[in-house]
């Protein structure tokens, strides 16, 4: 399997101790550029991490100008040539936005073009080792396919372009983590999928991922499906028939894991600190109770990647895009988390190369 610690840490990131982060502009219609300048305008991100803007440097310094934001951008050919320090946003220039035709707030393949070619070259850089991370603007997809890109979406395009097999996503608020079995797909077919050897085969790969986050014996927990989870099949016996058997499935073969749990308890018992890492079965179940938990924290974290990616958990906006309004609260978070995964990534990289796991 594929993970996020599978090459050596910093290969070729350069000296220092802070990861390189490149943060993919987005579509340049909507509040990506926007929110990019906002986060880096703050001190803190710099240090935990060196961010690279990857993106056009045009549309990066007319919105710096718009905002009034205290940082220049600025073009580098490499990411070693960074300056990385508060004032200056450095930017890997694509060169790839006509501000004479763009229109901000709207669908236009120009726009999902520019958007596709960042997530095209972070991914190239992520690959050769001159960037430790990836955090991911918001892309719109009816931009994505007018350009010609077949993916349904930025995970689909990262998988598809790094020939990852295996993916899931984690959302991160604090030290809440939540997994999901399912997601883009109606409820109707979540259920479907619902299967024991599918929440066997989750829970393995949920927890070689936390592993190599540096949590080598995660507690980890199955929400439930139905109310009550089941109450002994009275509501549904998905739980008797299928989940139940996939957790035992699981501690058979070493993990510790609970559940079913209803799942109006099990994801305020994870953040409480009873578990670290829940399992959702669909989309919506583990959405709202991230969002409700801190809706401009969360963070979504693609795994099962051969670096780490990041992204904010939210839409190109184009209701509010150029208007100077939107928040940069979940973009920081991108970036923070992204830093802080691919430094623990590249720490227990380190022990297993010195023999110490």
């Amino acid at each position: 399997m594929t993970t996020m610690a599978s090459r050596s840490p910093r290969q070729g990131a350069g000296p220092g101790p802070r990861p390189i982060v490149a943060v993919t502009m987005g579509d340049p219609a909507g509040i990506g550029p926007e929110v990019i300048v906002k986060a880096l305008a703050a001190p803190a991100l710099y240090t935990v991490c060196r961010p690279l803007v990857v993106g056009d440097l045009e549309t990066i310094a007319r919105t710096g100008r718009a905002l009034g934001a205290p940082a220049a951008a600025t073009p580098v050919a490499r990411p070693r040539e960074g300056r990385f320090a508060h004032g200056v946003i450095d930017v890997l220039d694509l060169a790839n936005v006509d501000p004479a035709s763009l229109r901000m707030g709207a669908v236009q393949a120009g726009a999902g073009r520019a958007a596709g070619q960042a997530v095209e070259r972070a991914i190239r850089l992520a690959q050769a080792g001159e960037v430790d991370a990836i955090a991911t603007a918001p892309i719109n997809k009816e931009a994505l396919w007018a350009a010609g890109y077949p993916y349904p979406g930025h995970t689909e395009m990262l998988q598809e372009l790094t020939r990852s097999r295996e993916s899931l996503t984690m959302f991160v608020i604090d030290r809440l983590r939540i997994f999901f079995l399912t997601r883009h797909v109606s409820l109707r077919e979540a259920v479907a999928q619902v299967t024991r050897a599918r929440i066997r085969d989750t829970l393995g790969i949920m927890a070689q991922v936390l592993a190599d986050l540096g949590l080598a014996s995660p507690r980890l927990a199955v929400a439930a499906l139905n109310p009550h989870a089941g109450e002994g099949g009275k509501m549904g016996d998905e739980e008797i028939r299928e989940i139940g058997p996939g957790v035992e499935d699981g501690r058979a073969a070493g993990l510790d894991v609970s559940g079913p749990i209803p799942a109006d308890a099990v994801f305020h018992l994870a953040a409480e600190g009873r578990f670290d890492a829940v399992l959702a079965l669909y989309h919506d179940q583990g959405h709202i109770a991230a969002k409700m938990t801190d809706f401009y924290k969360t963070v979504s974290v693609t795994t099962g990647l051969p670096f780490v990616r990041t992204s904010v958990d939210h839409g190109t906006a184009f209701d509010i895009a150029g208007q100077g309004v939107a928040s940069a609260v979940s973009m920081t978070e991108a970036i923070r988390v992204a830093a802080d995964l691919a430094s623990r990534s590249a720490a227990r990289a380190a022990r297993a190369d010195l023999g110490l796991l």
